[in-house]
């Protein structure tokens, strides 16, 4: 996995975290996985195609969910409704289409898919064709994070 399809999800994970949250934002360290791993509760997947193919996932426990909705709507949550769960989907969204932005700025070229929220208990996802890089973001008093990025160069 290429280091520059790697950066821009990060800069753009910690820079968006940091401005929705107000707050400060730790970059853990980084680390491969390569089989199946557990979902930590709430993880919102968004499908990358074009001169890479992949996907990169935003795990989080239902908690961290629950007070990035509040954060960024202003209010306390008590349940993953329609709202929080809208909310960590647009999260999704403005941290991937930041990064495509520089990944398109550096010359490559793909879409994204819209992003898909799951949320439960005992989910696992499996990278049986490429490792995940995985990159814990420590939110403060808000939680973790996971950035879980799987990408391949289209063959």
């Amino acid at each position: 996995m290429r280091v520059e399809y790697i950066n821009p999800f990060v800069e753009a994970a910690f820079g968006v975290l940091k401005e929705v949250l107000n707050t400060d934002v730790k970059r853990g360290d980084l680390y491969l996985k390569s089989s199946t791993m557990s979902i930590m509760g709430v993880a919102a997947l968004v499908g990358l195609a074009g001169d890479v193919e992949g996907r990169v996932l935003f795990d989080m426990t239902k908690e961290t969910a629950l007070n990035i909705a509040g954060a960024m709507n202003g209010e306390k949550f008590a349940q993953l409704d329609e709202l929080a769960k809208a909310t960590i989907t647009e999260l999704a969204n403005m941290i991937t289409a930041q990064a495509v932005t520089k990944l398109h700025d550096l010359g490559f070229k793909f879409d994204l898919t819209p992003p898909a929220l799951f949320s439960g208990e005992n989910m696992e996802i499996s990278n049986r064709e490429v490792e995940a890089l995985i990159v814990p973001m420590d939110l403060g008093t808000n939680g973790k994070i996971e950035i879980n990025v799987a990408v391949r160069e289209r063959a």
